[in-house]
């Protein structure tokens, strides 16, 4: 028949799927392929994914760069400001107003950052920030630096968490990140769900 595809099993049994007549909506079919799993074959509009439980698979992702210098206050955390989205898969990252990534799936989350300024002498340290608080403390630099760097893997809720990107200097003064997409930059991708 036209539409339809039907699997075989060795064992005798088989499987039929049939083409979705209804364009507006997903065609899912739920399999079990290990006992005590469950694999979702999705069809949509995007292209067809498999999901099994527990992994990512279109889980939200987001990169971002400051293409305008955030002032870092010295002796004082600041949060960077990251302007200009490289790409925002499920629209969670705010480039505009609070520079923070509140992704609406619950999972563990890949997140990186590196700031690039003139920290040339002095403390510079950089921090996740979670919901508000330093959450994760990154790369500390006692002596000359240009770039500081952080990398964590971090659960978030799905509904209220959100992170942020801070950074310490100690130079003496007051001092401008780097404005480029090499150079200052925010990133995050869910690895597993929930």
């Amino acid at each position: 028949m036209p539409g339809t595809l039907k699997l075989k099993s060795e064992a005798g049994g088989s499987v039929v799927l049939t083409a979705n007549t209804n364009a507006a909506t997903d065609l899912t079919v739920n399999i079990s392929p290990v006992a005590g799993t469950l694999a979702t074959l999705v069809a949509n509009t995007t292209g067809p994914y498999f999901a099994q439980g527990g992994v990512a698979g279109n889980g939200p992702a987001f990169s971002a760069y400051g293409s305008s210098a955030t002032s870092l206050t010295n002796g004082g955390y600041t949060k960077v400001a990251f302007q200009t989205k490289e790409f925002d898969t499920n629209s969670n990252f705010d480039n505009t107003t609070n520079y923070r990534f509140t992704p609406t799936v619950a999972g563990y989350y890949q997140v990186n950052a590196g700031v690039a300024a003139n920290f040339s002498s002095g403390e510079s340290t950089i921090y996740i920030y979670k919901n508000g608080s330093r959450f994760k403390n990154g790369q500390d630099n006692g002596a000359v630096s240009y770039q500081v760097n952080i990398s964590s893997l971090i659960y978030l809720n799905g509904s209220s968490d959100y992170i942020e990107i801070y950074v310490y200097q100690g130079t003496g003064s007051a001092i401008n990140t780097n404005t480029s997409s090499q150079a200052c930059w925010f990133q995050a991708s869910m690895v597993r769900s929930a």
